[in-house]
């Protein structure tokens, strides 16, 4: 382990939950070996743009919510019986890109029978994730568009605290939209009705009225 490497860790631990370490001018080969040093276990989100090195130490509000969005994505797939495969905060990095960017959830929808087995998923023969989803109740998540963006992303949710808004990538930008392509039952409003539901009566109460508002709107 690199002495630079050991002091981010060092940092890194040192954290508040929310907290966030901005370092600029960190080689390719120091992020990388960050990401190696920390291990599938770190807890962090880590952003890397041309030499622009973004550590995130997600809180606990910020976690349940990006899990209440996942469990109404899994939901969706089950009552419309479409096949979704969920890759978590997965690394996605690309070196001729000098970009890689750790999202809150992603889902693979269309392109969810490419990826089912597969242990690691690797941008350079795998396509990017249909959906990703950014939390943004403790740091501003706009700067990863263009990330995003760079690799093909085709759509982002990103969640404010208040409101959910829903890109979709056209040409070399993203433009904002009144509801998901791949996912057409998801709106911002939808969403955002459903996360502040999960605030105060719990994940399992939002999916439960989540799953049965979706029956009810196909009758």
């Amino acid at each position: 382990m690199a002495t630079q490497t050991l002091n981010y860790i060092d940092a890194i631990a040192h954290l508040p939950a929310g907290g966030t370490l901005i370092l600029n001018e960190v080689p390719w080969d120091e992020y990388e070996q960050l990401l190696a040093d920390l291990g599938d276990s770190a807890g962090v989100r880590v952003t890397y743009d041309q030499g622009r090195l973004e550590i995130m130490s997600p809180s606990s509000k910020h976690e349940k919510l990006a899990l209440v969005i996942t469990l109404l994505v899994f939901t969706a797939a089950e009552e419309l019986n479409i096949v979704i495969e969920g890759a978590g905060t997965t690394t996605y990095k690309q070196k001729w890109l000098a970009k890689g960017v750790e999202p809150d959830a992603c889902f693979y929808v269309s392109n969810a029978g490419a990826i089912i087995g597969k242990e690691q998923i690797d941008l350079k023969t795998d396509p990017p994730p249909d959906i990703v989803v950014e939390i943004d109740i403790s740091r501003e998540s706009t700067r990863k568009l263009a990330i995003y963006a760079a690799m093909g992303v085709p759509e982002v949710w990103r969640y404010d605290g208040k409101r959910t808004d829903i890109y979709q990538l056209v040409g070399q930008d993203y433009v904002e939209v009144d509801a998901s392509l791949v996912l057409p039952v998801f709106t911002p409003d939808v969403l955002s009705r459903f996360l502040e539901q999960g605030k105060t009566e719990g994940q399992t109460a939002t999916r439960r009225a989540f799953r049965d508002w979706l029956r009810a709107s196909r009758l």
